[in-house]
């Protein structure tokens, strides 16, 4: 029986729905952030070493990071290849986005993220001007400049295609959802109409509400 350790409001989210995409049999370990740090507990260091979330359990195996679980999860039990392209452009798409997603578009969320909060952070009143205009700072001349070609090719892409890797959905989209949606309330999408019209389309998917409705109510930090 595969267990999901699922961490509200994490990149976990997309696993669940991936489980829902194919109908598998699972348990729910549902586990809840600090309210004032934000950070995982400690108790997931007990399901693996560094503590974060997703992780699943097969049996005997422990498998972390949502790259090498989605891999897993279709090699063992997507049979009928429904998720993943069996060869030619649409199989190195599906690479590319799988990877690229962590890779490459989420350290820069990530990073836009730490500096939106450190201004907010408690600080003697005197420092916080400071604080936000060094973070703002860099925000403008490092962040900004590398995220926003990535958002512009992502955009593209999404008007040539309807999914990442095509015409059908695959692993790929779900593997992507999660940094769009981190992207959608981190800055403005109006000029990237493609995208909205993707998170608008993964969010009706039967197997997304079903994944909401099993692991509950999901924004992104």
């Amino acid at each position: 029986m595969i267990t999901l350790h699922h961490l509200e409001n994490s990149r976990s989210q997309r696993i669940l729905w991936l489980l829902e995409e194919l109908n598998l049999a699972y348990d729910i370990v549902e586990y809840k952030r600090d309210p004032e740090t934000s950070a995982a507990p400690e108790s997931l260091k007990k399901v693996h070493p560094l503590g974060k979330a997703p992780v699943i359990t097969d049996g005997e195996n422990t498998i972390a990071e949502s790259g090498a679980i989605i891999e897993y999860l279709l090699d063992t039990y997507d049979s009928e290849q429904r998720l993943r392209p069996a060869q030619g452009q649409a199989l190195l798409d599906y690479r590319f986005w799988l990877h690229f997603a962590e890779g490459s578009l989420m350290p820069l969320l990530v990073m836009k993220l730490v500096m939106m909060k450190v201004p907010k952070s408690p600080m003697p009143f005197f420092i916080k001007p400071i604080a936000k205009a060094l973070t703002d700072k860099v925000q403008q001349k490092f962040i900004l400049p590398r995220l926003q070609p990535q958002l512009d090719f992502i955009e593209v892409t999404l008007g040539e295609r309807e999914w990442f890797a095509g015409d059908a959905m695959s692993a790929a989209d779900i593997q992507m959802s999660f940094p769009l949606q981190a992207s959608s309330t981190r800055m403005n999408l109006d000029q990237y109409p493609n995208i909205r019209r993707f998170l608008t389309a993964v969010e009706k998917q039967p197997s997304y509400q079903q994944a909401l409705a099993k692991g509950g109510s999901f924004q992104t930090l």
